[in-house]
């Protein structure tokens, strides 16, 4: 590349030390930094609160249904579960022993349909 080239270029003479300097440099990645968390965490918190809500609410509806006799219900996330990883559902009876109902996944849904009722229009 030449002056010739870029006329706009001519009579420019490079800098020999960069146009900012160490401090500025570390400060405006801590900006950039913060700035990505605080954009990125508030979403992340929301999203885990939710599953926790929807794995509960789902948690205490199989519990009621599957293990009548239950006490209360217990969603848990486990990465070692008894079907592998993801939220688990337990029914706790009066001794505080959990016993295992039904997976709920990754992400929690609402509670599937029952498969032995019958339906009320037919």
């Amino acid at each position: 590349m030449t002056f010739d080239d870029h006329p706009e270029l001519a009579g420019y003479e490079p800098l020999e030390r960069p146009l900012r300097g160490r401090r500025m440099l570390v400060a405006t990645r801590v900006v950039v930094i913060v700035g990505v968390v605080a954009l990125i965490l508030p979403g992340v918190l929301i999203s885990i609160s939710i599953a926790t809500t929807t794995a509960t609410n789902t948690c205490a509806v199989y519990v009621q249904r599957y293990e009548p006799d239950a006490v209360s219900s217990s969603a848990r996330f486990e990465l070692s579960g008894p079907v592998g990883p993801g939220w688990q559902c337990y029914a706790l009876n009066t001794e505080g022993d959990a016993t295992f109902v039904a997976p709920l996944g990754l992400i929690p849904s609402t509670p599937h349909g029952f498969s032995n009722e019958k339906r009320l229009d037919s």
